[in-house]
């Protein structure tokens, strides 16, 4: 007698308990689905959750994710390991979690490690466990006791500006 695997059946329960978002409680009635009222209650995440409509990226524990360009990403949880390059918003690195790579955020809160090159446009948190090494260039820092920042450091997102030169001024030989 065979067993039959609840992975692989043809009569897929899925669709009935989590119908797709956007679709309307008399579309998915019709498509043969529960109306979303019947979906099961979820314990809120821990992280802020995405508000509607935003986008968010996470990568679980050990979870390695490599190689990557990330974009269109609202809000990307770090809880394993990225090797990426990417634009966002937020990103938000756990105590466990590594990023490796380049990344140009609005709001960066580190608890983990981030190596590489960091363009932070608005605010850069790094709490007690967080280390970030690299290229790093921030709005504003806080860093919080026991957080750990270092390589080439520079404040404002602007980059730096040549000196002007003044009228009258001759450079030193």
């Amino acid at each position: 007698m065979a067993l039959q695997s609840p992975f692989f059946n043809s009569n897929n329960k899925r669709e009935e308990a989590y119908p797709r978002p956007g679709m309307s409680p008399n579309a998915a009635a019709a498509a043969g689905q529960a109306p979303a009222a019947a979906a099961p209650q979820q314990a809120a995440p821990v992280a802020t959750p995405a508000k509607e409509g935003e986008s968010k990226l996470t990568v679980g524990p050990n979870i390695k994710l490599k190689g990557v360009e990330i974009t269109d990403c609202d809000t990307l949880v770090v809880e394993g390991s990225v090797e990426a390059t990417m634009d966002s918003r937020v990103i938000q690195i756990s105590e466990r979690g590594a990023f490796k790579g380049s990344a140009e955020i609005d709001v960066a809160e580190i608890r983990g490690l981030f190596d590489g090159n960091l363009t932070v446009r608005q605010k850069l948190v790094i709490y007690s466990t967080g280390k970030v090494t690299g290229k790093v260039r921030y709005g504003k820092v806080v860093i919080e006791e026991g957080g750990q920042l270092s390589g080439e450091i520079e404040a404002g997102t602007t980059g730096a500006k040549p000196a002007e030169k003044r009228p009258g001024l001759q450079p030193v030989a």
